[in-house]
């Protein structure tokens, strides 16, 4: 019985090699897209064959690779809602007090 070994690439090193990031990172934000759906999250495969198939220059957001792959019938499950989009820590924004 010969055991063929293959050399799988985890969809997180998909993602931490083309973004130029950590594989904890990619996890991370695997993680935070299927969050962006209610209950059925799609698996990390799915997600990034999607972003493949997008020729995406950029990382997007979680959120907003969850709202295409809704869009267009990739994974057409509800929506949570739109995380709060954080703003920069601008020193005026928080004066200090004395």
């Amino acid at each position: 019985m010969v055991i063929q070994m293959t050399n799988k690439i985890k969809p997180s090193e998909r993602i931490s090699s083309r973004f130029q990031m950590s594989d904890e990172s990619a996890k991370y934000f695997l993680g935070c897209v299927q969050k962006s759906f209610k209950k059925e999250r799609p698996p990390h495969k799915l997600i990034v064959d999607f972003i493949d198939t997008q020729n995406f220059e950029l990382l997007l957001t979680p959120y907003e690779i969850a709202a295409m792959m809704n869009e267009s019938g990739t994974w057409a499950f509800a929506l949570a809602t739109e995380p709060p989009i954080l703003v920069g820590d601008d020193d005026d924004d928080f004066p200090l007090q004395d």
